[in-house]
């Protein structure tokens, strides 16, 4: 038999799905339940969420022993939450799976059923295995608000356009602090865009329940892009991807006002006009915001980029010359000729060592370690 082959040595693995429901519920006010032995819950608050010390959340672990994953104890579960729900009254509650559960096969959407029903407060299920990256996880979380709160009243035929968008996908674990959430609504603003909310970093749960108001949505990372699909299927709600950072906010403007106007499903602005020659500039990261900052260079600098996608289940949202890279030895094999790479420091050890290394901290990988000395990601500088 041949040994498993090591896929992580030197670099780390994205932060897992469970952190990314996590993180996308964390300021909505809804109970989050982690069914797991306590190892992904402190891997979460020590690593994941740069909030954790600051800001007031409802995020449980359901403390999983031994015998009850051997034997099986849903009453006890179950149980649990009811009691807890009923003294904080959240919400809403959120059931998160990790992988023993996944192995037990724990039905989690008939415990979300049993538990909405002693407690009347609206409980969804997260399908998470602790084995899908942050981007599912996030994604799925918002998927399901989206679907279950906005409000039906918003979704009616509008008069005319207020110029108000909804910003989707935005979490700590690709935008890092409040600041850099900030920049992005400027920049918008300087084009006459209101930002009616954000999903879901600085608003609260009643403000996202009433998105069905916008005119359009913006999906500013891939965890927005589920959210995006459900609220043109039920408000249609027109929506466009990329990251308006300082280079390509002007033409994500013009591409909002595109989709208000001819009201089409979805558009991608940072794919559009991106140059074919020999690559220049290799970025590595999640495909929205870099593929938005590799637009930015070649619209600024005139110099050829590419993106190399750690992240599965993003390939619709990479251009030609860029590319999904799973592993350790794939993305060191990809990197093997690069001469300017941006990137997270903890690449730093696999990139070649005569290349130059622009420094751009991403804490669903690096978590809290740079945080202090994260810049906004329109604003790299050479490490």
């Amino acid at each position: 038999m041949l040994p498993m082959r090591q896929s992580y040595r030197i670099i780390p693995v994205y932060t897992a799905d469970v952190s990314g429901v996590c993180s996308a519920l964390y300021e909505l006010g809804g109970m989050t339940v982690m069914h797991d032995p306590s190892g992904c819950n402190s891997t979460y608050n020590t690593h994941d969420e740069i909030r954790w010390y600051d800001q007031d959340s409802l995020i449980y672990i359901s403390g999983l022993t031994e015998t009850d994953a051997i034997m099986g104890n849903d009453r006890k579960f179950i149980d649990d939450i009811v009691d807890a729900a009923s003294e904080l009254q959240p919400a809403f509650i959120a059931l998160a799976g990790s992988p023993i559960p996944y192995m037990n096969g724990t039905d989690f959407p008939a415990i979300a059923r049993v538990i909405e029903n002693k407690t009347g407060i609206p409980t969804f299920s997260v399908p998470t295995n602790g084995m899908h990256d942050y981007v599912y996880g996030a994604g799925m979380a918002l998927e399901e608000n989206a679907r279950r709160f906005v409000k039906a009243p918003g979704c009616q035929a509008k008069s005319g356009s207020s110029r108000s968008v909804n910003l989707l996908g935005i979490t700590p674990l690709d935008f890092g602090p409040q600041e850099n959430v900030d920049t992005l609504k400027e920049n918008l603003n300087k084009y006459g865009w209101n930002v009616l909310s954000t999903w879901a970093m600085g608003d609260d749960f009643e403000t996202l329940q009433t998105s069905g108001n916008a005119d359009v949505n913006l999906v500013v990372s891939a965890v927005g892009l589920r959210a995006a699909k459900v609220l043109w299927e039920t408000c249609h709600i027109p929506y466009v991807i990329g990251t308006p950072n300082q280079w390509l906010a002007e033409d994500i403007s013009y591409a909002l006002e595109m989709a208000v106007t001819q009201q089409t499903a979805t558009a991608n602005v940072y794919l559009q006009n991106r140059m074919q020659q020999e690559t220049e500039i290799t970025l590595i990261g999640e495909p929205v915001t870099m593929g938005s900052l590799a637009a930015g260079i070649e619209k600024k600098y005139g110099r050829m980029t590419r993106v190399l996608c750690p992240l599965k289940e993003c390939e619709s949202l990479l251009g030609r010359n860029d590319k999904v890279v799973l592993g350790e030895e794939a993305m060191e094999e990809e990197l093997k000729n690069a001469k300017i790479i941006v990137a997270d420091p903890l690449y730093r050890p696999i990139c070649p060592k005569d290349s130059t290394f622009y420094e751009i901290p991403h804490v669903a990988f690096s978590g809290r370690m740079f945080i202090d000395h994260m810049h906004r990601k329109q604003d790299f500088r050479e490490g």
